[in-house]
């Protein structure tokens, strides 16, 4: 399972003031990046009292192309926008190192980092129980 929740504050620069016409045109470099991953899950850019955000959210089974291409996208969107912040929570219960405890993915002026998660981890038994192999139902 990959599981995924983020948010991200669209900025041109770490400045005060962005120039409104390259930021204009930064979103939309994001929008057709947004565009190009379809409709699979929550992807949500919109402009708000003047700001653009981006909000992005699911699961899938295995991370798998999408899984990437999440994660691509929480990179690219600092690339194009480096003034940008936002944090990307991950749940991959298939990555070796962490399968039990969700990552964070911090994106500060534009640079994304991987950080450990101390508020949801470990996952089984904080937010789950522990499987005992029955099935109900």
């Amino acid at each position: 399972m990959f599981l995924y929740h983020g948010w991200v504050t669209i900025r041109e620069t770490a400045g005060l003031d962005d120039d409104d016409e390259s930021l204009r045109r930064q979103v939309a470099a994001i929008r057709r990046l947004v565009d190009d991953l379809g409709d699979g899950a929550l992807l949500d850019l919109r402009w708000m009292n003047g700001t653009p955000f981006l909000h992005v959210g699911g699961m899938s089974n295995h991370r798998g192309t999408w899984g990437r291409a999440i994660l691509d996208l929480f990179a690219r969107v600092g690339d194009i926008a480096p003034g940008s912040f936002g944090l990307l929570y991950v749940w991959d219960d298939e990555d070796p190192e962490h399968h039990n405890e969700f990552r964070v993915f911090r994106m500060v002026r534009g640079a994304v980092t991987e950080h450990a998660d101390v508020l949801l981890s470990p996952a089984v038994p904080t937010l789950e129980d522990e499987w005992d192999g029955s099935v109900s139902g």
